[in-house]
């Protein structure tokens, strides 16, 4: 039985995006908070932290809070994580660093969109992208043509959203929505 083919199309995007969501999620944000973040010390830092961030340390103050709170969570992350985590980040790093920046910002975008997505829909597409990456490379291959062999409109079918873009629903199990 084939899977449906519009969250494996959402998947294969957010791959590109060199964004590895299937390894962990990203921390919790407080869901309504319209607060701006507040600033954020250096000294409020841990030392593996100001290790990490050492670069940052002479311009800290004068980084907006936003950027400050990004910097400090990625930083207790990359404390966390294994070697082969970290060197997995490394290389989506490299790959992020070598898009043209029209394609980052397309690829950001999209990760707005995913994470604008309710917890319980983020966690289907991370199960479903596990899905796709476990098939084999010739099947991936074969689905990413389909898709862009697409018209707009098929894959706005494909993706259960009719022409004004909000969602439908989506197609059962079984249900074939893109053409074979």
């Amino acid at each position: 039985m084939m899977r449906p083919l519009p969250r494996i199309v959402l998947l294969c995007a957010l791959a590109l995006a060199a964004l590895d969501v299937s390894a962990q999620p990203p921390p919790a944000e407080p869901s309504g908070s319209t607060a701006p973040a507040a600033p954020r010390s250096w000294q409020s830092l841990s030392e593996q932290q100001q290790q990490l961030l050492q670069n940052f340390q002479g311009k800290w103050d004068s980084l907006p809070p936003e950027k400050q709170q990004a910097l400090a969570r990625g930083s207790q992350r990359w404390i966390t994580m294994t070697p082969e985590q970290r060197n997995g980040a490394q290389e989506r790093f490299k790959q992020w660093r070598a898009l043209p920046p029209e394609q980052r910002q397309v690829l950001r975008q999209r990760w707005q969109q995913f994470r604008a997505l309710p917890p319980e829909q983020q966690q289907r597409v991370r199960e479903q992208f596990q899905r796709f990456r476990q098939m084999p490379l010739e099947r991936r291959q074969e689905l990413r043509r389909q898709w862009r062999q697409m018209s707009p409109e098929q894959r706005r079918n494909v993706m259960g959203r009719p022409a004004g873009g909000r969602p439908g629903r989506p197609a059962g199990p079984g249900v074939r929505r893109y053409p074979h």
